[in-house]
């Protein structure tokens, strides 16, 4: 069995990264490559499945045959068995011609069968029979067709889950995972996305005669930071609508925070919270998130001040002034300017824990930011990192319009 060279393999397959996680999948890939044997590519959408898939074709003794895609969610269910196997003339209405099917088309090559969690489960024991047996019968006809095909799927789904449920066929099922490649979320190599951004960006610059600088350090930890729930799909595309945007500049954290708002996502710093958790409690999340913050705000502002020698001294007149400190209830008091008492009273006092609700604590932090903000709510609704529409309801619920 030939030893395939793993920097060799990264170069012609295109999949970036070295993290330790893509290099398992790599080596995985190099291992498995010259065999014949199925392969399982699981890992979330965007993650770069058929990549994978096209790597192993390119490395195995296959690859001067055909590599054929077939999107199995993107397939009628009426329909997928006259694609997949091909059908008989005059076998159903339209069927004006014989017609060969995807694995007669991949004959002494490979078929990618992308999203086969999407497959009927009638299919499926069509499926087990071709990739055990290598025949199959196209619709309408009772004639055995023989054909020789190395079967690689994927899944975005949880396959194992499904056999428990019976949505899935268990000997399928065992058939395919005989090799598992499991391809990392973004979110879990992002060491990877300086080289991944510089790749993007260079090949998108080139097709299009553009410019391309870089990005700033600030940008790239923006990136990282970011939750990335497209995966390196969605890190592209935002490359390259970026540089469009942008020709000719060093890209910085703003021009991306705007991009990925637009996009319908938000970054780590900017929504810390579960997605799927209810809007209220998100809100409130929200919220007290902001008041942490804030108070690390304050001691950043303490130890600048005590390197200055500026203890009990003046604020700065370019903060705002003058700064509001929760204390209990809805009670509060204004910093005065002596920056020692701000390690020695906490944002809320501790008295007042047990006592205060969320709700009440919610209500006063929102009153005071639109104080600061002289009662501008979509300055107000920035800085609490809420939407204007949720900032007016709470407004409303909370009976804080100015009088």
């Amino acid at each position: 069995m030939p030893v395939i060279d793993i920097e060799e393999l990264q170069r012609q397959s295109g999949i970036l990264g070295e993290s330790e996680a893509i290099q398992e999948v790599l080596q995985t890939i190099a291992q498995v490559a010259p065999t014949d044997i199925s392969v399982l590519v699981t890992g979330e959408s965007g993650t770069g499945k058929e990549m994978v898939a096209k790597a192993i074709h390119k490395a195995s003794r296959r690859k001067f045959g055909p590599l054929v895609t077939v999107n199995c969610g993107a397939i009628p269910a009426g329909i997928i068995e006259s694609e997949l196997f091909g059908h008989k003339k005059g076998s159903f209405t339209g069927a004006e011609e014989t017609r060969k099917g995807y694995f007669e088309a991949a004959d002494e090559g490979t078929i990618f069968l992308d999203e086969i969690g999407e497959t009927p489960l009638e299919t499926q024991v069509k499926l087990l029979r071709v990739i055990e047996q290598g025949e199959f019968m196209r619709v309408g006809d009772n004639v055995t067709q023989k054909v020789d095909v190395r079967v690689i799927a994927a899944t975005n789904r949880d396959l194992g889950e499904e056999t428990r449920r019976s949505e899935f066929r268990q000997d399928l099922y065992y058939r395919l995972k005989t090799v598992t490649i499991n391809l990392p979320p973004l979110r879990e190599h992002t060491d990877d996305i300086p080289m991944l951004v510089e790749r993007f960006g260079l090949e998108f610059a080139t097709r299009n005669d553009l410019s391309f600088r870089g990005f700033t350090p600030e940008a790239i930890r923006y990136l990282k930071s970011y939750s990335w729930p497209g995966n390196v799909r969605e890190l592209k595309n935002l490359v390259e609508s970026i540089l469009a945007l942008n020709p000719g500049e060093r890209l910085t954290p703003e021009m991306l925070s705007s991009q990925i708002r637009v996009s319908g996502y938000y970054a780590k710093e900017t929504l810390p919270v579960v997605v799927d958790t209810p809007p209220e409690q998100s809100d409130r999340e929200l919220i007290l998130r902001q008041l942490l913050f804030i108070r690390q705000d304050l001691s950043d502002l303490k130890q600048m001040a005590a390197g200055r020698g500026m203890v009990g001294g003046p604020v700065d007149p370019y903060l705002p002034s003058p700064l509001p400190m929760v204390t209990e209830g809805t009670k509060t008091e204004v910093f005065t300017g002596d920056v020692s008492q701000l390690e020695e009273r906490p944002l809320i006092d501790p008295e007042a824990v047990g006592e205060v609700t969320m709700e009440e604590l919610e209500k006063e932090f929102i009153h005071q930011t639109l104080v600061k903000f002289n009662h501008n709510r979509r300055r107000t609704a920035q800085a609490l990192g809420i939407a204007e529409r949720t900032l007016y309801r709470k407004i409303q619920a909370y009976g804080l319009d100015k009088k």
